[in-house]
Parts: structure tokens; C-alpha cells; sequence
């Protein structure tokens, strides 16, 4: 197809004269019209929107005066016109292109302001297939996509936040193209981010996860001091996923979160989230995106402190997740510690005023758990690409687990596993973690030997129990998973050492035999899962 070469000249002012709204959100509508039309611009409007116009007294014609042609099927075809895509796209500094608008009857549209139907909002309350399908817009990312376009002289609006800045703009009754162009650029990415729900949608449902084209859509939640580091920009966008967990949490009291505040207290959410209240309470202690400590108890306070205890000097500036309402008995032991965040689906109100002595500390609420077994995506930029895989949602509950040593494991011993499986899920490979009466023990994370991360969880076991005044490492009995298979029996070697009783592992290696042998040796038991769970 052929690209006209025409230069558009882009003046600095372009005057508004007629203004198209076409809008889902009717959020401030009525103002901005009632402030255009003082202003002497001339009013067209489609369907809804012109209805609420007019029932607020405000004179605006509708666009099949424009088009000469009713709105048909239901109102699905109404601005797909010459009338209303002419009147957008036309160079007016172009003699062509104005004696087109003159030979048809185009009126020249200065300003287009355009919402789209809330395919998102119906997408995300789980609406049935031919609902969902019905609100994917047509015209309205036609208009907006036409309009941003020619912004050498149409502006085109498309948040109501924006309505405001507008209306400044106007002042004189006339928009800058600085202003334009600002509006033009949110315009692109606006249809660019509704193209992106709906293909993804449409990939859900046909069950196909890794599509051809594959995008990533968001919309800015709030702009960041600095990323990881000082010298890194950073801005916080959410897709709009209907999960329960930081990017949906209500932010009660605190400064804002940073770039690493999110990341790890995501971490810590999605952890916690494992363990069911109504099995028992349960907390998450979170350090740069690893646990240092993690446990449940018959209270919440009794959770919180057996977490802390598996290594008490890395909880230090921390994030706190908790799967269960945050009471004022524990959020009273919480404040003696330094705590960068706290996140728990629900806070009594004596919790709120314990915490809130402690200005700086953000507690986040976030009304449910995410439930870990819910398929969805993950993703991360490498240099000129995009991994995207599916969500690690394999639960040990779901797993056949193999005994492969003569002595099998004892019912507590089988439970301490679980529990340990289920938090090296969530520590960074190569990870390494001992658990015993559902309490992480020792934990060994993201070591490129998995012996030394054996070691490391088993080290600080050992200074975990000086601090507690106890006479033996807290691994002494326990049991412990590791995320991946033992490769070699080094590993598992390690972990007896340490004093492991029994192991958990996907098993798999090359010498699996002879890592069996070397459990079966030490009278240890051991399961195998067949599921992996890297974490890089």
C-alpha cells in the first residue's frame, strides 16, 4: 500500500472548534462539555454519551448528523464513516484534502475525546464469552487511533484525568502541539495496552499461552523515586489481573513503596499464601526476595515468632506477609523489630493503632490470598527479548510421593517435608531448606553449589540456636527439601551432617542410585516428588 509523502507542517495552535465525545466512562463528561460549550465549541457526541449530555441540558448534536447515516446492529456501526474519519484525518493546510471535506460536507473535527468499553473491567469480573466479546470497541479505537494521527490538528483525550489539562490548555481556545503530541503518544499506548487484554483474553480462552504475537499491557500506578539502585528510573504498572497481592493491596498508612520494597513484598505474599488459615496462621519473613524465616502456629503470634526465630539478624529491615488478619498482640512483637513493610489480607483496629506509632512502617491490606494453584504468567526482559512462562502453581499436595529408601518416613517427618518443599519454592536457586514441627529451621538460597547452600542453611541453624540459648543446631531432627535434584550425594551429605532425618527432592539425577544409597546408609528416609521448582 502506498504512503502518502505529503509534510505535514504542524502548527504550534490549532483553535477548537468542533469537539467529538464519545465516551464509556462518563466520570466528568458533563463538566468538560459544559466548560467546552462556554468556551464556543461546537458539541457532537454518539449514543449514551449523548444522551447524558443532553439530559444535562447541554445543546450537542448527534454524529448521524455528521455521517447522514443512522446508528445500526445495535449501535456496533456509528462512527465507522468518512463523515467522522475525514473529519479527523484531513490535512487542513492541504488544498486536496480540503476540497474533499468541502465536495462531501467533512466537518473538521479539532478535538476527539474518546473512552473505550471497559473490556478490562469485564474480562477481570470473569464475564461469560459472548458478554466479553461484546465489549471489545471498534470505533472507538479507530477514532482514537485516527486522531492521534493527525495531532498536527486534532487533540485527542483519552483519560478523564487528563480533562482537567485540557481545559487549561484551552484558555484561549486553543490547544499547543507540545500538548498534542503528549496526548497523541497516551492515545497509542491506550489502544496498545486494550489490543493487549484482549489478545490475552482470547489466549486464555483458546488455551493457547505462548501465542504467536505475545504483548504485555499496563497502566501506571505511580512513578518511583529510583529503581534498585539510585541512579535507575523506575515506574510501578499494573495489568489489571484480578489477584489478590501488592499491586491490588490497599496502602494504609506509610511512605511509598520502592522498586525492591514491591518486588520483595510480592515475594513474601505469594509465600505466605501457600499455607491456608484455616489450617493455621501462618508468616512469611521476607530479605531480599528470600525467606529467612517462615513458620505457622496455633496463633499468629505464635507463627511470627518461630519465623523470626530461623534467623532473627536478616529479619532486620524486612517485609512481614502473614496469611491470616493482623491482630494488636502480634502487631505489638512486630513493632520491636525494624520492618520496611507488612502485608496481611486484613488488620484489627488495635493492630492499626500499634502500627501506626510507627509512621515510616507501610502496612498493606489486601482484602484475600492469592491462590497459588491459579494458572497465569510471568515474564522478564533479557537484552532484545521477553521470557514469558506460566506461573509456577505446582503444589506438593497434588504430587505422588515416592518413598525410594528402606525406612519411610514418619507422619511428622512427612508433614516437615511438605512444609519445607513448599517454602524452597519460593527461595532462589540453588536453595536448601531445613524445617521441623512447621517452622523453617535453616535456610541455604541461591548458592551456585548446592552443597554450600546445605551448609549455609545449616550455619545459620547454629546461630540461630546460640541466640536462642538452645545446645544443638535447630536442624538436629529435622527435615529438609531441596528444590531441585541432589545431583551428587555431597549434597545430601551436607544435610546429614547438619542433622537431617529425612529428605525431599524432585529426584531425577543421573546418580540417583547413588544418592539412595547414601540415605539408606545413614538411615534416613527420603521421597521424591518429580516436580521441580527453580527460582532464578
Amino acid at each position: 500500500m502506498a504512503v502518502s509523502s505529503k509534510k505535514i507542517p504542524a502548527p504550534d495552535q490549532v483553535k477548537i472548534v468542533t469537539a467529538l465525545l464519545s465516551v464509556s466512562d462518563k466520570t466528568g463528561i458533563v463538566e468538560l462539555a459544559r466548560a467546552l460549550h462556554e468556551k464556543g465549541v461546537h458539541l457532537v457526541s454518539t449514543g449514551g454519551t449523548h444522551k447524558t449530555l443532553s439530559e444535562a441540558g447541554l445543546l450537542v448534536r448527534d454524529v448521524s448528523e455528521l455521517t447522514g447515516f443512522p446508528e445500526v446492529m445495535d449501535g456496533r456501526v456509528k462512527t465507522l464513516h468518512p463523515g467522522v474519519h475525514g473529519g479527523l484525518l484531513a490535512i487542513r493546510d492541504d488544498a486536496d484534502h480540503v476540497a474533499a471535506m468541502k465536495e462531501h460536507g467533512i466537518t473538521g473535527i479539532d478535538l476527539a475525546v474518546i473512552n473505550l468499553y471497559p473490556f478490562e473491567d469485564v474480562r477481570a469480573k470473569g464475564g461469560d464469552y459472548p458478554t466479553t466479546v461484546e465489549n471489545i470497541d471498534i470505533g472507538g479505537p479507530a477514532m482514537i487511533r485516527a486522531s492521534a494521527k493527525n495531532h498536527a490538528y486534532v487533540t485527542i483525550v483519552t483519560d478523564p484525568s487528563d480533562y482537567a489539562a485540557l481545559l487549561e490548555e484551552l484558555q484561549f481556545g486553543s490547544t499547543t502541539l507540545a500538548f498534542r503530541q503528549k496526548m497523541a503518544a497516551k492515545a497509542y499506548a491506550r489502544t496498545a495496552a486494550y489490543d493487549t487484554a484482549i489478545s490475552g483474553w482470547f489466549a486464555e480462552v483458546l488455551e493457547t499461552p505462548m501465542p504467536r504475537h505475545r504483548t504485555i499491557g499496563g497502566v501506571l500506578k505511580e512513578e518511583m523515586r529510583y529503581g534498585e539502585n539510585p541512579h535507575q528510573k523506575a515506574a510501578f504498572y499494573v495489568t489489571g489481573e484480578n489477584r489478590p497481592g501488592v499491586a491490588t493491596a490497599t496502602l494504609l498508612q506509610g511512605k511509598q513503596l520502592s522498586y525492591n520494597n514491591i518486588n520483595d513484598t510480592d515475594a513474601a505474599f505469594e509465600l505466605v499464601a501457600e499455607f491456608l488459615p484455616e489450617n493455621a496462621p501462618a508468616c512469611a519473613i521476607i530479605k531480599h526476595a528470600n525467606p529467612c524465616g517462615v513458620a505457622t502456629g496455633s496463633t499468629l503470634l505464635e507463627a511470627y515468632n518461630r519465623a523470626l526465630a530461623c534467623d532473627s539478624t536478616s529479619a532486620f529491615g524486612g517485609i512481614i506477609a502473614l496469611n491470616s488478619e493482623l491482630d494488636g498482640a502480634t502487631a505489638e512483637e512486630i513493632v520491636k523489630l525494624f520492618t520496611e513493610v507488612i502485608i496481611a489480607p486484613s488488620v484489627t483496629g488495635a493492630a492499626k493503632a500499634i502500627i501506626a506509632k510507627k509512621p515510616n512502617l507501610r502496612l498493606l491490606v489486601t482484602g484475600a490470598l492469592p491462590d497459588p494453584r491459579v494458572p497465569g504468567l510471568t515474564a522478564k526482559t533479557v537484552s532484545g527479548g521477553l521470557l514469558v512462562q506460566t506461573r509456577d502453581n505446582g503444589m506438593v499436595e497434588d504430587l505422588e510421593l515416592k518413598v525410594v529408601t528402606k525406612r519411610a518416613p514418619t507422619a511428622q517427618e512427612l508433614e516437615d517435608m511438605k512444609f519445607a518443599f513448599k517454602v524452597a519454592k519460593h527461595v532462589k536457586s540453588n536453595a536448601v531448606v531445613y524445617a521441623k514441627d512447621g517452622q523453617t529451621v535453616g535456610i541455604g538460597a541461591g548458592q551456585m553449589s548446592r552443597v554450600d547452600s546445605a551448609r549455609i542453611a545449616g550455619l545459620k541453624a547454629e546461630e540461630a540456636a546460640k541466640v536462642l540459648g538452645l545446645p544443638a543446631p535447630l536442624t538436629h531432627g529435622s527435615a529438609v527439601a531441596s528444590e531441585a535434584f541432589l545431583p551428587f550425594a555431597d549434597g545430601l551429605l551436607s544435610m546429614i551432617a547438619a542433622g537431617a532425618t529425612s529428605v525431599i527432592q524432585p529426584g531425577g539425577s543421573m546418580r540417583d542410585v547413588e544418592v539412595i544409597k547414601a540415605a539408606d546408609d545413614a538411615g534416613i528416609a527420603m521421597v521424591f516428588t518429580g516436580m521441580r521448582h527453580f527460582r532464578h
